[in-house]
């Protein structure tokens, strides 16, 4: 019991400090990931004074999105690019803290329809990234080809879209938020208002009021509650991830030659980069070193010391003799 505790306490001193590597690896990556910690630490305590404790909730979920990239590169090996790692920590933030908390959503009624465009684009170079880490594997038989490429990487970015939408859904059915919003139009189209009860569409036109239990709304039309915004988003997703699959496939037809699209492909992490690895070792290092400490003189005396073999940079080895 005491082993597996130890055991998980290295893990995560070991994660911890690795996590504290990669964040620093690249400089620029890491400013923007610092001065939006800083404003996020910023807005929560703002929402604390306020005993606003819904958005204190957003601002750790932010906190803890905004180390997962980091988080994904340690886990699955994986090299990020600066710009494409910007991006995401950019997105996280303007969907959280600007689009939530500060309600930009409300403010500025384009704001949702970029933030579902760039989530498009984004999601389709991961989902391209993905199948081409696999396809330049050694140990992985798969081989697709750069049209077969681009279609997963659009097809992956529509279904995380798609999933979305039904968490919004979900979320205003089951616990009543209103995620889908709402859309005032001036037509309505419905079978349901057919007179002769035949399946055809029976057209309004012109509303400038809606009345519910005889109290107008004054919203200055009719209330379409959720689906022209589910579509609008499902719209912009779709446009965001035929554009890069676009560039993805021009990308790997010409083989890593558009600078721009190298930039927001992830590659394999280097030996040199895996910095859980490298962690790992130092702290298996330290730990055999405190062992040794411990011995008895005795003991230390029979180990051999470094007037044993020695091995040059060529491969020879040279005794003592020597």
């Amino acid at each position: 019991m005491k082993e597996n505790k130890g055991k998980r306490n290295n893990w995560f001193k070991n994660m911890g400090d690795a996590l504290h590597m990669e964040l620093r690896e690249h400089r620029s990556s890491f400013i923007v990931y610092f001065t939006l910690r800083l404003l996020v630490i910023a807005m929560m305590i703002l929402q604390l004074m306020n005993r606003n404790y819904e958005n204190v909730f957003l601002c750790v979920l932010t906190l803890v999105l905004l180390v997962a990239p980091s988080f994904i590169q340690i886990t699955f090996k994986v090299e990020l690019p600066t710009l494409l790692e910007i991006i995401i920590l950019v997105f996280i933030f303007s969907a959280e803290i600007l689009g939530e908390i500060s309600e930009f959503y409300l403010m500025f009624p384009f704001w949702d329809t970029v933030l579902h465009t760039l989530n498009g684009f984004l999601m389709a170079a991961i989902g391209f990234s993905m199948v081409d880490l696999l396809n330049r594997s050694e140990n992985v038989k798969f081989n697709l080809s750069p049209l077969f490429l681009a279609i997963v990487a659009f097809c992956f970015s529509m279904t995380i879209g798609v999933l979305w939408e039904f968490f919004e859904f979900g979320m205003d059915q089951i616990a009543g938020y209103d995620m889908q919003k709402d859309t005032v139009v001036h037509m309505i189209r419905s079978v349901t208002l057919d007179p002769k009860g035949r399946n055809v569409p029976y057209v309004i036109s012109g509303i400038t009021e809606t009345a519910v239990n005889g109290a107008e709304l004054g919203l200055g039309g009719y209330l379409d509650i959720g689906l022209i915004d589910t579509m609008q988003d499902l719209i912009v997703n779709f446009i965001g991830a035929f554009i890069f699959s676009i560039i993805g496939f021009l990308y790997v037809k010409n083989r890593g030659k558009g600078s721009i699209v190298r930039r927001l492909v992830p590659t394999r992490k280097r030996e040199d980069r895996d910095f859980l690895r490298i962690v790992a070792e130092r702290t298996l290092s330290g730990t055999a070193k405190k062992q040794e400490n411990k011995l008895p003189d005795e003991e230390k005396e029979e180990r051999p010391q470094d007037g044993g073999n020695h091995v040059e940079e060529n491969g020879g080895r040279v005794s003592d003799a020597d």
